[in-house]
């Protein structure tokens, strides 16, 4: 019995599903990493800011310090609107991740199921080979066996016949 067209039918399915969640998966991430990169941003903003705090504080400099306050400010600003955004995107990305692999699995059985229909498929195969090889091996030996019994029948009543 060949690998039946159902199998390789659902097989297919579970390929498509798969490439589909991996489609999903992949726009996600990007909006992970452009979230995470916008987010370093912001700390390098603040850490940009802080320094200019730094030195104004030596230099003197009132508007470096106002500035450098001000980039500090609107950098917590950025990172307390993208904490929410981030996790809601690494909230997605987890569930289209764990789809994803859901449906990696499930190609995987139907490939597995495949593989062994196709095993026990070369196996009955084998074993109908290995049974005609007997049953020919089988009837050549009875035809040995039958043509041995007449040649002594013939010899025997040749014998008898000249007697």
């Amino acid at each position: 019995m060949a690998v039946s067209s159902a199998l390789r039918q659902l097989k297919r399915i579970r390929e498509l599903e798969e490439e589909q969640c991996r489609l999903a998966l992949e726009p996600a991430l990007g909006e992970l990493r452009r979230l995470e990169q916008a987010l370093e941003a912001g700390a390098q903003w603040d850490r940009r800011g802080r320094g200019l705090v730094d030195a104004s504080a030596r230099s003197g400099l009132l508007t470096d310090r106002l500035a450098g306050m001000e980039e500090s400010r609107a950098a917590g600003r950025l990172r307390a609107a993208l904490l929410p955004r981030l996790a809601n995107c690494e909230r997605e990305v987890a569930a289209r991740r764990e789809e994803f692999l859901a449906r990696r699995v499930e190609r995987r059985q139907a490939e597995t199921l495949i593989e062994e229909a196709r095993a026990r498929d070369a196996v009955e195969a084998d074993r109908r080979s290995q049974q005609a090889l007997d049953d020919w091996h089988r009837s050549r030996r009875h035809r040995e066996v039958a043509e041995t019994d007449r040649s002594e029948r013939r010899a025997a009543s040749s014998a008898e016949e000249k007697t």
